[in-house]
């Protein structure tokens, strides 16, 4: 595992989980932690500064040291969204960071080498950005963001109304930074209350790959 110091990165915990019956799912337990807590400790190593995406109450994040930022347009738009509001924090509050990583909140295993695969992939295929894949999925949220296109971010979501981010990438090269499956998916996402009790199971040595939704 390698820190990049000058990638600024964000965990994206600004949706509404309706597949969980709502409420903040990052926040939910895993093996004594929040799902948010594995995150954290999987990508904080990974970066320099680091923040969170929500638009719940701060208050319910008190426990966590790093700053806490809703989105910066209203309305729960969607995890590009999320990504602008990164960029523009990253502009004020991170100015020597020209990239931002972005990650779910509610993935536990994430690779702990994400960060510093996915820079090597844009500087292999000189793209704009990048972003996971696994098992002939592409994971979107899981990706490597220039500051640079805020600007351009930020018209795309608030005046042209555009929230699926595979839309927006594909006007950008796109490098793909594929992981193996073979022990299982690092990519797993907690979406319903099974799943939770599929990651269970996993952290306790009981499966021999990870659990897929």
């Amino acid at each position: 595992m390698m820190r990049i110091s000058n990638i600024c990165g964000v965990i994206l915990a600004g949706g509404q989980s309706r597949r969980m019956g709502g409420g903040d799912k990052c926040l939910l337990k895993l093996g004594g932690k929040t799902l948010l807590r594995h995150s954290l400790d999987a990508v904080a190593p990974q970066v320099g500064p680091l923040l969170v995406n929500t638009n719940s109450d701060p208050e319910l994040f008190s426990d966590y040291k790093y700053p806490i930022v809703a989105d910066v347009i209203d309305g729960f738009p969607g995890p590009l969204a999320g990504v602008l509001t990164a960029m523009e924090w990253a502009l004020e509050n991170a100015p020597d960071c020209p990239w931002v990583a972005s990650f779910a909140s509610d993935a536990p295993f994430l690779p702990n080498d994400l960060v510093e695969s996915m820079m090597g992939q844009i500087v292999q295929d000189r793209a704009d950005m990048a972003c996971a894949s696994s098992d002939g999925q592409i994971h979107p949220v899981f990706a490597m963001w220039p500051v640079s296109l805020a600007k351009a971010l930020r018209t795309a979501v608030d005046q042209e109304g555009i929230r699926k981010v595979d839309r927006w990438t594909a006007h950008y090269k796109l490098a793909i930074t594929d992981y193996d499956t073979t022990d299982g998916d690092p990519f797993f996402n907690i979406n319903r209350p099974h799943d939770i009790a599929a990651a269970a199971l996993y952290l306790n040595g009981r499966t021999k790959v990870y659990p897929r939704s």
